[in-house]
């Protein structure tokens, strides 16, 4: 490729992409020099990813009708046809949901397809089909990708063994792997990240944005797509930010608040992380779930004496740094994992390891993993919406014949789907649209939905606003509150983001080293759950 003297690295040009008449992009026109971190925000569905599966060559463009306008590398336009055109052009790409394979390791996953491979004696004689892996060279790629993260990675763990910030590294490893193999006939010179830290904790996340400064300063741009708007200041040298399909601001990331970006986004102003200022009274509340000394054999989590008392009608948050237990709580009480202890429920000791003796107890779980746990992604919003409470409870059908012959009743199902739609705010072509089709954020909601429709008694929530903008976010929060406060409904809230259960929550829990470390009210001071994160004890009011 001959490079135009001066020319930007990349030139996006009058873009434009609609889906069967729903157009998504319109008119998008940007550069990004060699070097250059530009964050990419905008609320979920504004056009975002889109925009970068075009610039990827993904086939769901070129399957739905292709795009408009042109994509300009060195000056010179290109039209990707397939995802390999852009690797070989140095572009790779970190996409939202995970592509491992569980069964291998983080090097196999790294080199997955680009191996090294050993000439023996045998493939000298019988061919090149012959030739062995070459353990050893695959061990050093990995090792070298690995080391430019600057993570405690360890190449020969199993990914299905690994907490899930593990499995984001060595997604992003893997692209890093690919400048020392022969796929990348330019070497990586640009890097897309979509939503890497969704699923990091502070410190990991902290770990890949000085990964990310130091690609920076060897050359490499990175386009950052993420909903922490800190981050994108924190790390990028422009702001780019979409909404509905178009490019509403392009600003230099110096002196912007996050509260400028949040205004952009959404056109009007946003407070996720609003307290709520209601007072719980615990003396005229019951306790109604009781988990005593609960172990969970969870990958990446560690609980191991869990004791923990949650009152009828509560909102109480459970926090904790990432791998220490806070995760694997919600996990092992609904039988996803294998657990042990004792849960008390209304006063009925309930049996662990049984999922389905849970929820006829009245106990629903929104999961951190929506994709692998949350979703029925083949299948529309109203199947997903409204199966759980179809299967557990016989809602949504007509029954015949004195009981013996049910049906689905479509009419409810719509209606209920349709409820959800408009109270979440899901953005989507119609309630029969697959949940794969949607973007992550809603597909999220559609996860809250689902939890809804069988107005629980109590409702595990696991990280509800992972990968979700900030204008969906308070409007999740808020849900939560409002359905908590309608329903009477008791929520356990499990976060990453301490504020963010400091404005929901009555009571926060920190989980350390696999067990309570202390229990404050939300209204506490935020350094006190800080020091309870890391073990140091504080005085309680």
């Amino acid at each position: 490729m001959n490079n135009e003297l001066g020319a930007p690295l990349l030139e996006m040009r009058h873009i434009s992409k609609d889906f069967f008449g729903n157009e998504v992009l319109s008119d998008i026109t940007f550069s990004l020099e060699r070097g250059e971190i530009l964050g990419l925000v905008g609320e979920n569905g504004a056009g975002k990813s889109t925009l970068m599966k075009i610039l990827f060559g993904m086939d769901e463009i070129h399957q739905t009708g292709g795009y408009g306008g042109s994509v300009h590398i060195d000056g010179n336009e290109v039209d990707f046809t397939s995802p390999i055109d852009a690797l070989a052009s140095g572009i790779g790409m970190v996409h939202q949901e995970f592509s491992l394979l569980p069964d291998s390791t983080a090097t196999e996953n790294i080199l997955l397809n680009r191996e090294p491979l050993k000439h023996t004696l045998v493939s000298e004689l019988f061919g090149e089909r012959m030739n062995t892996l070459d353990r050893e060279s695959m061990e050093k790629i990995a090792q070298g990708a690995i080391d430019k993260l600057g993570v405690p990675l360890d190449g020969r763990m199993l990914v299905s063994e690994m907490p899930v910030g593990y499995k984001q590294f060595t997604e992003i490893a893997r692209e890093l792997s690919k400048e020392a193999t022969t796929e990348m006939e330019e070497g990586l010179r640009l890097l897309v990240l979509d939503e890497p830290t969704a699923v990091l904790s502070e410190q990991e996340a902290e770990s890949l944005l000085k990964a990310m400064r130091t690609l920076s300063s060897e050359g490499i741009a990175i386009i950052f797509i993420s909903h922490r708007l800190q981050e994108i200041i924190d790390v990028c040298d422009t702001i780019m930010v979409m909404r509905d399909g178009r490019i509403i601001k392009t600003v230099p990331s110096k002196g912007v608040k996050v509260t400028d970006i949040a205004h952009w986004m959404v056109g009007r102003q946003v407070d996720a992380a609003k307290r709520n200022t209601r007072t719980f009274n615990y003396e005229d509340s019951e306790v109604v779930l009781s988990i005593r000394n609960l172990w969970v054999d969870m990958p990446g989590e560690t609980v191991r004496n869990v004791s923990l008392d949650v009152h009828d009608g509560e909102i109480l948050g459970i926090g904790g740094m990432a791998g220490q237990g806070k995760l694997g709580i919600p996990n092992g009480v609904m039988g996803l994992f294998p657990s042990g202890g004792q849960v008390v429920f209304r006063g009925e000791t309930l049996p662990l390891n049984q999922p389905r003796a849970l929820l006829d107890a009245g106990i629903a779980f929104v999961s951190e993993d929506r994709r692998g746990v949350g979703l029925l992604l083949d299948e529309s919003l109203e199947w997903n919406i409204t199966f759980t409470a179809m299967q557990v409870q016989n809602k949504f059908l007509k029954r015949h014949l004195n009981g013996l012959v049910s049906f689905r009743d479509q009419q409810a199902i719509e209606e209920e789907t349709r409820k959800y739609v408009q109270q979440l705010e899901i953005r989507c072509v119609s309630t029969r649209q697959n949940a794969r089709e949607l973007s992550g954020g809603n597909q999220q909601k559609v996860c809250l939905a689902k939890a809804f429709a069988v107005h629980p008694k109590l409702l595990f929530v696991s990280e509800p606003t992972r990968g979700i903008d900030i204008g969906a976010k308070s409007l999740v929060l808020d849900a939560l509150r409002r359905y908590n406060q309608e329903s009477g409904t008791t929520i356990v809230m499990i976060s990453s983001e301490l504020e963010e259960l400091r404005s929901v929550c009555d009571r926060i829990a920190i989980i350390n080293d696999g067990k309570v470390f202390g229990i404050l009210p939300a209204t506490s001071d935020s350094a006190k759950f800080g020091l309870m994160m890391v073990g140091q004890e504080v005085q309680e009011p």
